[in-house]
């Protein structure tokens, strides 16, 4: 199974209240964080139900609120403090899929802010898998070099494609070993020629991009198809 990638979005939301601090300068301030998924489809915000609980490390000065562990999405924790400082989340996957470091930085100089982190998931587990799904693609074949094939239930269209002579997973296997250059050209190909139901991402901060082949047109699979004998052979 290849790896799935994740955004996490840290969302901090801050306000001076109205109690001491004893720090002159420094008011006293409430503050909460909480963590949500990103649909990699529309980068609309979800539950993070990957997760089975994160576990915020603070400063040492918060004693015995140092860590704490929360196991519900939001994953939100609520606390007060006159200080900045740089904290570290630990996200833990379901299903055995591993603990996730984020850092994050508590200040307060806006009100509300945002910060996202890309998390990697490696040959994640059945149960795991099936959540990545329900926020994107899980990526099949070609997905190392961003070309995502959806399995499921493509049954239908496999044997569509396989009766005009195309074997939608040999294709991936070929995009996926063709050159930068030759990637190029099959990213312009894609955008020159897909449809208003075709499906792409361009990912610049990873600097990947993402076609689900079963969305393509016939005959834009037909000249990747080509494209590829041409390339590599048979």
């Amino acid at each position: 199974m290849p790896d799935v990638k994740r955004t996490v979005r840290i969302i901090t939301e801050q306000r001076p209240n109205q109690k001491p601090s004893g720090v002159e300068g420094f008011p006293m301030r409430s503050w909460k964080i909480s963590l949500v998924l990103l649909n990699e489809n529309d980068g609309s915000e979800m539950p993070a139900t990957i997760f089975e609980k994160a576990t915020y490390k603070l400063h040492p000065t918060f004693g015995d609120r140092e860590t704490q562990v929360i196991k519900k999405p939001p994953f939100k924790i609520s606390e007060e403090g006159w200080g900045e400082f740089d904290m570290r989340i630990i996200v833990s996957a379901i299903d055995k899929g591993g603990d996730h470091e984020l850092s994050h930085d508590l200040n307060f100089q806006q009100e509300r802010y945002e910060a996202e982190h890309k998390i990697t998931f490696k040959n994640p587990k059945p149960n795991l898998l099936e959540k990545l799904k329900e926020s994107g693609p899980v990526g099949a074949g070609g997905e190392e070099n961003g070309v995502k094939p959806k399995r499921g239930d493509e049954s239908a269209k496999k044997r569509k494609r396989s009766e005009k002579g195309v074997d939608m997973e040999k294709l991936a296997e070929s995009l996926q070993r063709l050159g930068e250059e030759d990637l190029l050209q099959v990213v312009e190909m894609v955008h020159n020629n897909k449809t208003s139901d075709t499906y792409t991402k361009n990912d610049v901060e990873q600097g990947e991009f993402h076609v689900d082949l079963y969305t393509l047109p016939d005959s834009l699979v037909r000249m990747l198809w080509d494209f590829c004998v041409e390339k590599l052979g048979s």
